[in-house]
């Protein structure tokens, strides 16, 4: 990955994390920072992931606001657990 991808990754994690966020119903326990960093996170795997089977960006992310929302769900069930 080049690094023009890289900060692409990183600006676009985070509008991906608020997007996951807006995906899963009700109310998550999760603060904005950690939403954030999901975000990051499901931009990275998911663009690796939808880059095995394409190149067509709205494919790309789609499949990386659905990793948010699954790292949003995993995530807020533990933090709320924990708390």
């Amino acid at each position: 990955m080049e690094i023009t991808g890289i900060i692409s990754a990183l600006v676009v994690g985070l509008i991906i994390g608020a997007l996951g966020r807006l995906v899963v119903p009700g109310k998550q326990h999760l603060p904005i920072w950690l939403t954030l960093v999901l975000g990051i996170v499901a931009a990275f795997v998911g663009g690796a992931i939808a880059a095995i089977f394409t190149t067509f960006w709205l494919f790309v992310l789609i499949v990386q606001i659905l990793v948010a929302a699954a790292g949003v769900v995993l995530v807020d069930g533990l933090y709320s657990r924990r708390r």
